[in-house]
Order: C-alpha cells, then structure tokens, then sequence
C-alpha cells in the first residue's frame, strides 16, 4: 500500500463504521476505499467483511442499553444470521458474482423504501405470529446469505426485515440488527480467513477506525428522532441502489 493508505482506511473505517452503526451503510464507506487502495475487487470485498467484524464489535459495545431484554431474541435468531452468513461466504469463493449483482440494487432499493413504510401492530392470533416467525427466519437467512456474499447495504434490508417482523422501536431495532449482522459477517469472515484473499495491512486500520466509528453510532442513534433517521436511511439505501444498478446494467 502507499504512504498515505493506512490513514485514508483509518478514516474510511471510521465513517463507514459510523454510517454502518446508524444506518447499515458501512460498505457505502469502506468498500471504494479499499478499491482506491488498489486492492481487487475480490480482495476488498474479504478484506472488508473481516474488518467489519470491528465494527460490529463497536456498535453492539454502544448499543447495550438498547440490547436490555432481547437476550431470547438474539439467542433464537443469531444461529440463523450465523449459518447464513457462512453459506455467503462459501458462495462468494465458489460462484461468480455477475447475476448476483444485477439482483442487489433491486433487493435493496425495496428495502430502503420498506424502512418508512408505517408498521401495523401485529396481531394476536397464534397462527399469524407462527407465520411471521418462519417468516422472518427465512428472511432473515437470505439477508444473512447476501451479507456474506456482498454484504452492501445488508443492514438496510435487515432492519426493514426486523421492522416489520418485530414490534421493537428504532433504536432497539437497530441494535438487534447489528448483533445479527456482525453474527453473520463473523462467520463469513471466519470463512475468508482460511480461503480469502484478506489484505491484513488494510484490515488493520480500516478495523481500528470501524471500531471506533460503531462505538459512536449509538450515540448519534439516541440523539437524532426516529423518523428523520429513518428518512435518511431510505434516502442513503435509494442512493446506493442507483449507484449499484448503474454499474450493474452498464
């Protein structure tokens, strides 16, 4: 890497764990910093996955107040995020990526608009929360599967997943998304470590600075109202659609 590398990835970690902890946009951040590192494609989406570790680390660190009580949750949904995201990581070594990728903008161009969608309280019937449970499982796996493989904007999809399938308020949320995709990217990274082509000088800085940015997030979380978060949420999900969906059917 060149001189100034390590410092860009130490900002680009920093922002992206930011932006990741809020929003579930870390990649938004980090994955071009890492191109303009000069890594591969390829290289850079491991790369990144085994750093984002970090910043899963920061923001389940910041969000324990939020984690209070949703210990059975997490306990019923983590194996799910935790199988999925080893299967993502096995695909992304095994697979090419090209169909894949026209899907993605699609997947999270959806999402992003399913964030401000309004929630209904769920009913009280035994047999349509039995269906919302398998429901959000399955959900919950294909989005696991895509954070390993890619994992661009994952968080998005799967806060508007656990929006609709739990009755939990935004920040609450949030943090049962980010200890379900660090579960995920976890796995994944395990799965790059032994196969991947991972950097570890950029992995170095870039988790320093994911750490440090996750930490912060949750205090951004509780300072700004939910539905202005939620608003720039949608908007930054449409914005890296767009861009994914330009450079996927160019």
């Amino acid at each position: 890497m060149r001189l100034l590398d390590p410092l860009w990835l130490l900002l680009a970690g920093f922002g992206g764990g930011l932006s990741g902890s809020v929003a579930g946009l870390a990649s938004l951040v980090s994955y071009p910093a890492l191109l303009a590192a000069g890594l591969s494609p390829v290289s850079a989406n491991v790369t990144n996955t085994v750093a984002l570790v970090f910043s899963s680390l920061g923001s389940v660190w910041g969000f324990r107040p939020e984690l209070r009580g949703q210990g059975r949750t997490v306990r019923g949904l983590a194996p799910i995020a935790i199988a999925g995201g080893a299967v993502g990581g096995l695909l992304l070594l095994a697979t090419p990526s090209v169909a894949f990728a026209r899907l993605v903008p699609w997947l999270i161009g959806l999402a992003s608009l399913a964030v401000v969608v309004p929630r209904h309280a769920p009913s009280v019937a035994s047999s349509p929360r039995r269906r919302s449970r398998v429901l959000l499982s399955l959900g919950l796996f294909l989005v696991a599967i895509y954070g390993g493989y890619f994992g661009a904007a994952a968080g998005v999809v799967l806060l508007a997943l656990l929006l609709v399938g739990t009755s939990e308020p935004l920040a609450r949320t949030m943090a049962l998304r980010n200890v379900l995709l660090g579960s995920a990217n976890a796995m994944a990274a395990v799965a790059f470590v032994v196969w991947g082509p991972v950097r570890w000088s950029a992995v170095a800085p870039l988790g320093v600075g994911f750490l440090a940015g996750g930490r912060l997030g949750p205090i951004v979380v509780r300072k700004v109202p939910a539905a202005p978060l939620r608003i720039l949420i949608a908007c930054a999900g449409l914005g890296l659609a767009v861009h994914l969906g330009l450079d996927a059917y160019r």
